[in-house]
């Protein structure tokens, strides 16, 4: 991808930056030192689905957006309709990009003069290597690396605490960072003596019908909440990333006991693939589940599948600290009798209260 500016451009930036006073120097997920501005207005997101994570710190959550890719609209036009129901200025945030690092404009980015700029170390939007980032620098935007696709476990409330420190949410994010605490600790205190003859071993197919082969979790992302759920992760002993694709061959060779999809699909799309998230009914998202588990006859004769072990979650999980939710469904659903005192779905709503100040809809988790 070539972001070259013009000498012309980078100088008109230049003079368009904002006087930041510098404030507080952070090391963010990525390992750099940062300065952060003592004031933040004006905000750039590298995906517009961090919005998730933001509306748990921040409200009203878009406030201080001024910039986002066109991800959220695109893979999740379910809850961007949400959100423009209760804050129609949602339509006004200017794209900075589609879905993809490659799409992303690095003169938009820069025209729109924020004073920070939030990406993350991977996924759809400007990565660590990206010239975006050191354009921002030497305009004296601070960009900031946060995750939690890659090393949730690792990485969320680091996360969590950089938005608060950069934000000024400090507060909020550390009342979240206790709820995301005190809900993990409820299946791990529970799961963690698990030896492993007990545990299952899980099939992640990540967006299930969705692609041509199989899209697993390996060493990392929801592999790691299968972990901590109580099972082992077929996926770990196939990808050596925390995302990738395994041939029918190797899934097949895994003999998973348990099959997890995950999908985004609305409602309305012909589109292949799980059928997850706001405005799915139960009754759409279970026809849909067992659609794409007998999908292909590999797949269908998988003895989880066979079983009847067949669960599906809302994608986007995986990349927002959500994921404690699916997380202690997931571990009900390996270990029933073991979790029977964990409701999901209370947590889910008391997330929603708490943090997001709107009651849940659709269907974000679902067993066959």
């Amino acid at each position: 991808m070539s972001i070259e500016l013009s000498r012309r451009q980078l100088l008109l930036a230049t003079l368009m930056a904002p006087a930041c006073v510098r404030a507080q120097l952070v090391t963010d997920i990525a390992g750099r030192k940062v300065e952060l501005p003592k004031r933040v207005e004006r905000i750039v997101l590298g995906e517009g689905r961090q919005l998730y994570t933001l509306a748990l710190l921040e409200d009203p959550p878009l406030a201080r957006v001024i910039g986002w890719q066109g991800d959220m609209s695109t893979f999740d036009p379910q809850t961007y309709q949400q959100y423009r129901a209760r804050f129609p200025q949602i339509d006004g945030i200017a794209k900075i990009g589609g879905t993809s690092e490659a799409s992303v404009s690095p003169e938009k980015v820069l025209s729109l003069r924020p004073d920070l700029a939030i990406f993350s170390i991977s996924g759809h939007g400007p990565g660590r290597r990206n010239p975006l980032v050191d354009q921002l620098q030497k305009i004296g935007v601070p960009v900031i690396f946060i995750d939690f696709r890659e090393h949730p476990l690792a990485h969320t409330i680091p996360s969590l605490r950089l938005l608060g420190q950069a934000l000024g949410r400090e507060a909020r994010a550390e009342k979240f960072i206790a709820f995301y605490e005190a809900q993990t600790r409820r299946v791990t205190e529970l799961t963690a003596g698990i030896g492993s003859a007990f545990r299952p071993r899980v099939l992640l197919d990540a967006r299930a019908g969705d692609s041509a082969g199989v899209l697993t979790a390996g060493r990392g992302s929801l592999g790691e909440l299968i972990e901590m759920a109580g099972g082992i992760n077929a996926g770990a002993d196939i990808i050596p990333t925390p995302l990738g694709e395994a041939s029918l061959e190797a899934v097949i060779a895994c003999k998973p006991e348990v099959y997890v999809a995950t999908g985004y699909q609305h409602p309305g799309t012909s589109a292949p693939g799980l059928r997850m998230g706001a405005q799915v009914s139960e009754a759409l998202a279970r026809e849909s589940l067992l659609q794409v588990a007998r999908r292909r006859p590999e797949i269908a004769s998988l003895p989880a599948v066979r079983s009847g072990r067949i669960y599906g979650v809302w994608h986007h999980f995986y990349n927002t600290p959500y994921h404690v939710v699916m997380l202690q469904a997931m571990a009900a659903w390996l270990h029933p009798q073991r979790l029977a005192a964990v409701d999901a779905r209370a947590t889910w709503q008391q997330m929603h209260r708490e943090f997001l100040g709107m009651a849940p809809t659709g269907q974000y988790w679902i067993s066959a």
